[in-house]
């Protein structure tokens, strides 16, 4: 920002004036939040008329698909233009090779179909990842070290992302930064005429102590144990890294890519839309949420103001949209 001498001060430039009043406010606003800038993360289990609460995560259930498919009715009522798909895997159908993760007739692929069919206008996004389908916890196989190796594991995601394609998805989200992936993934679905089944690239994923919960919720905590993610997933130190890793999944056919976490990494956010201006996504991660939610129900924060002050600073910082576990209850805010 620049001045010219030429340019009057206080008292002829009070910046008080234009917040006096309510509708002076709201012409200079500078970013707006509606139902369509958010995403609803939704965990699905096996059964019928089955619902789990997540204990570290206060209001967030696993549903199973009859269940799923009711409340992903309401999403939609409220304008809220797409959900993104977890499932949470039976141990009986994890293994070290994570063949789960690829079956037509799996929990994922099966709740996508029941989504498409009840509600086809609502977007659905699925998880591209292996962690929820192995029995060691990680995104992807891994060798007699325990080192995740990144090609087999890439050609286990690939069958992966085609089976949701297959299934209905609108949208693949690859969310295990193996190298490479997303070219192959692309080049996959282009073969099989998946032409519009776009790609959103979890590209600036960092090996994050937010994700806890998460964990609990898709049931791989207890197999991942004391293990880590630092081979594949990002330094939380690095920032110039993130560009190099969306720049590389944007050459190889992302249609828009990820930043995870969300508020503490809404630097990235920025620097992401700032300098490549393409499509941005971030998530506000279980750990974000159950922050917040400790702080309410201890009666700290106040919880409908704090959450949509929490959603508005991911739009001032850049995001086209935000996967969070407050999506229902701030639609419900905005269109009320």
């Amino acid at each position: 920002m620049t001045f010219t001498n030429s340019q009057r001060f206080y008292p002829d430039t009070r910046m008080r004036r234009m917040r006096a009043d309510d509708f002076s406010r709201r012409m200079m606003r500078e970013n707006t939040l509606t139902p369509d800038d958010l995403i609803y993360p939704m965990f699905v289990i096996e059964g019928s008329n089955a619902r789990e609460s997540v204990a570290s995560m206060p209001g967030i259930e696993r549903l199973s698909i009859d269940l799923l498919v009711k409340e992903v009715k309401e999403v939609a009522a409220l304008g809220i233009p797409a959900v993104a798909l977890f499932p949470v895997t039976p141990l009986s159908a994890k293994s070290e090779m994570a063949e789960e993760a690829f079956n037509p007739n799996g929990l994922a692929q099966r709740a996508v179909r029941a989504i498409k069919e009840a509600v086809p206008e609502l977007g659905v996004i699925t998880d591209v990842a292996l962690d929820p389908f192995t029995t060691h916890g990680q995104d992807g196989i891994i060798d007699d070290r325990g080192y995740v190796l990144n090609d087999i594991t890439v050609e286990t995601l690939v069958r992966q992302a085609l089976s949701h394609a297959e299934a209905g998805a609108d949208i693949v989200a690859p969310s295990d930064m193996m190298d490479g992936r997303i070219g192959q993934i692309r080049d996959e679905l282009e073969d099989n005429s998946f032409v519009n089944t776009r790609i959103m690239a979890y590209s600036a994923k960092y090996a994050s102590a937010y994700y806890g919960p998460f964990r609990d919720a898709v049931g791989s905590a207890g197999n991942l144990g004391k293990g880590n993610k630092f081979t594949y997933q990002m330094d939380p130190a690095n920032s110039d890294e993130a560009l190099h890793e969306v720049a590389l999944d944007l050459g190889e056919g992302a249609d828009m890519v990820m930043v995870k976490p969300g508020m503490p990494y809404l630097d990235i956010v920025r620097r992401v839309k700032s300098e490549l201006k393409v499509p941005t996504f971030a998530y506000q991660v279980s750990g974000e949420y159950a922050m917040h939610m400790a702080a309410f129900q201890s009666g700290w924060l106040d919880e409908e103001s704090v959450m949509l002050e929490s959603l508005m600073a991911f739009k001032r910082a850049g995001a086209d949209g935000i996967l969070t576990y407050f999506a229902m209850r701030a639609a419900r805010l905005l269109n009320s």
